[in-house]
Parts: C-alpha cells; structure tokens; sequence
C-alpha cells in the first residue's frame, strides 16, 4: 500500500512542475508577409511604357512604379521581361492600409 502511495505521490508531485507552455511571435519585413511599415510613396506621375523596344515573343511590359528601399522611396522605370513561368503575371508593389507590399510574380488561376 505503501508502495502505491509512493507512486501516486511521485506522480502528482512531478507534474507540479509541468505547466503549459505558450509561445507566441512578431515579425516584421519581408520574411513575415512581404509588407514594411512605410509612409505613402509620392504620387505617380504620368509617364509612358517602356522606351525600349518591344524584344519578342514571351515578353511582358512591367510599368514603373515606387519601389521602398533604405533610404526611402526609389523611381523604377517601365521595363520588359519575360515571366519566371508559365501563366505568371506581375502583381505591382501597393501601398494599402498603411503598408508598403512589395510587387511580386502570381500564378493564374
């Protein structure tokens, strides 16, 4: 009897020590979401496509856009490009609700 209260003791006194674990995490840039807290990038003003000449087949016409860097925003002229992959569009860089989302290569759907 002795031994089984021996067991229960150790038992019960043991998970005094183990208590529920909680982690949580913030994140900030890139790695978490592709978004930056940023101020709003300066009016686009109007310009027309890329100057260059269209290359070929399989090319695409990516406009100009305000790009956020470390010293703030950046002008990046219109350019031609073929897409990563098959059925890629490019999504271009939007500054919304306060947050800078850097442009990216989408799949369709």
């Amino acid at each position: 009897m002795k031994a089984k209260f021996l067991a229960l003791l150790l038992l019960a006194g043991g998970t005094l020590f183990a208590g529920p674990r909680v982690f949580f995490g913030v994140g900030f840039g890139p790695a978490y979401g592709g978004y930056y807290y940023a101020p709003p990038p300066p009016p686009v003003y109007t310009y027309a496509a890329p100057v260059v000449a269209y290359p070929g087949p399989g090319y695409v016409a990516v406009n100009g856009y305000y790009a956020y860097g470390p010293t703030g925003y950046y002008w990046t002229p219109g350019y031609y490009v073929r897409p990563p992959f098959v059925g890629a569009y490019w999504v271009a860089p939007r500054y919304y609700g306060g947050r800078y989302y850097a442009g990216y290569w989408a799949h369709r759907r």
